[in-house]
């Protein structure tokens, strides 16, 4: 079974931080490669960080590392902008299948 949950978001000030975790069933995580991918109101999903590259929008500001120890990755969100609004996203895609997996979400608000 597949399960990845999301947790740290919420409603934060502009230029603050937050920190996203995604905890991932052991199955899944040892077969996937794992990432962030954010949706922000009217717009598509769209990734923004994983292993070997994060998006121009958040570089120098985001950083994807992970805990193999924990089945975890984490979004480290610095000098967060109000445009970071959004539902954020913990992707798993299988290596073998290239099936994608998305966990529920967690919203993070950025007040400017």
């Amino acid at each position: 079974q597949v399960q990845l949950v999301e947790s740290g978001g919420g409603l934060v000030q502009a230029g603050g931080s937050l920190r996203l975790s995604c905890v991932a069933s052991a199955r899944i995580f040892s077969s996937s490669a794992m990432s962030w991918y954010r949706q922000s109101p009217g717009k598509r999903r769209e990734m923004i960080a994983g292993n070997l590259a994060v998006a121009n929008s958040v570089k120098g500001r985001f950083i994807f590392s992970s805990d193999n120890t924990k089945n975890t990755i984490y979004l480290q969100m610095n000098s967060l902008k109000a445009e970071d609004t959004g539902v954020y996203y913990c992707s798993a895609r299988e290596v073998a299948s290239a099936r994608e997996y998305f966990g529920q979400g967690t919203q993070v608000t950025v007040s400017s």
